[in-house]
């Protein structure tokens, strides 16, 4: 890999910071976009719809997810049903499960049922990959989000959880797998090399994009320099002049 452009793999660009997501928009590196409430708190946004509809004013023609918020199924259905007739690029993102641990597959299934593009997100198992693809089975396009950043944090090795991730949703041509929550530029070409759809990035790690394939002598060297500037930048001095050992 020496460069982004050779990325068969879909960038997402995941915040909620509509400065950055206004200029990632020019880029046509990023082909759709993903926020949720943790990364909407963080950004200081106040007004859920408001924030969501100035965004779908930058976002107009690519995917873009926005996540309900309810813990409760009827009322979680509701938000995504509205949050679905904002903009026909919306997808609705859906935990796999309430925060007991309740399946929302009766929640996902009616939704898809009524034409919603569904984002199911939070999953970390192929066994919720293989119940996600029932559920999404036959409806419109949808994603399935495995967060291989935190099963990475678990200490296991998530490609070939990945892996066969992608293999469950094969017969599946209507749901693309989202490779959720990576922590590093590496994680790009890992999801890339094993055929993975999506991969969503938060800001921060898209703006090593231009790394990708650098020549690591090269790398060495601005490193280097990087430390040198620093220090100099900073006025560090020491207050004694050293005196070799042999002197000593």
């Amino acid at each position: 890999m020496t460069d982004a452009s050779d990325l068969s793999i879909k960038i997402f660009a995941d915040g909620a910071d509509r400065e950055s997501i206004a200029n990632l928009y020019a880029n046509p590196l990023i082909q759709g976009f993903t926020t949720n409430p943790t990364l909407m708190r963080k950004a200081g946004v106040e007004d859920y719809e408001t924030f969501a509809r100035e965004v779908l004013e930058i976002v107009t023609d690519r995917p873009i997810s926005f996540e309900v918020f309810s813990d409760d199924f009827a009322e979680m259905e509701e938000q995504a049903l509205q949050i679905s007739s904002w903009a026909d690029n919306v997808y609705v993102k859906v935990p796999v499960t309430d925060t007991s641990g309740e399946s929302s597959g009766d929640v996902v299934r009616r939704l898809a049922d009524r034409g919603v593009k569904v984002n199911v997100t939070a999953l970390m198992t192929p066994a919720q990959v293989r119940e996600v693809a029932e559920w999404v089975a036959g409806g419109p396009p949808c994603y399935v989000s495995v967060f291989a950043g935190r099963i990475a944090d678990s200490g296991r090795d998530p490609i070939p959880l990945m892996t066969e991730s992608l293999e469950i949703l094969g017969d599946h041509p209507n749901a693309e797998l989202i490779w959720a929550s990576p922590r590093e530029l590496l994680n790009i070409v890992q999801a890339n090399a094993i055929g993975c759809d999506i991969i969503t990035v938060t800001h921060d790690v898209l703006a090593k994009l231009e790394t990708l394939g650098k020549d690591l002598d090269e790398f060495s060297l601005d490193t280097v320099r990087m430390f040198f500037r620093d220090g100099q930048a900073a006025g560090y001095t020491l207050g004694a002049k050293a005196v070799p050992p042999a002197q000593r």
